[in-house]
């Protein structure tokens, strides 16, 4: 029993970045910054798509980066109620990125028809970010239940 709760604790310090789950965070910071400085210098014809996906991106780079330095500073102590946040977070945020990137692409896809120019390319870059982000939130999603469920 020892060896299976070893494994599903949360780790703290630079043992973060070497345990599979939690490595994620980094590429998640990544793409979601990409998709928050595409999406704010791009034009979308409706700005309530725009300011959902802005909403999104911020939000959940906020929520990583804001994990990922508790982890680190060791702020859960190994709870497992810390098991139980991560994994409603990482719930949370995939179905957030999941919803603005498909609004994003449909904003892409009615832009595109508008003005087939500079704006759209890089909209279609913070289409292909967003749904990097969705699946590198639904990959830790998985590991994280599978973290909680054996805790």
């Amino acid at each position: 029993m020892s060896s299976s709760t070893s494994t599903s604790t949360l780790p703290s310090g630079l043992a973060v970045l070497t345990t599979f789950p939690d490595v994620l965070f980094i590429p998640e910071i990544i793409f979601g910054g990409l998709v928050w400085i595409l999406v704010a210098s791009s034009k979308v014809p409706n700005p309530m798509l725009q300011g959902w996906v802005m909403f999104v991106s911020v939000f959940c780079f906020v929520m990583s980066i804001s994990l990922l330095c508790l982890y680190f500073c060791g702020a859960h102590g190994g709870g497992g109620s810390w098991v139980t946040l991560d994994v409603i977070c990482q719930e949370t945020a995939a179905l957030f990125y999941l919803s603005a990137a498909v609004l994003e692409a449909y904003a892409t896809y009615r832009l595109g028809k508008l003005t087939p120019d500079q704006l759209y390319r890089e909209n279609i870059a913070a289409v292909v970010f967003a749904f990097v982000a969705t699946l590198l939130y639904v990959i830790h999603k998985v590991f994280s239940l599978l973290r909680w469920k054996s805790s």
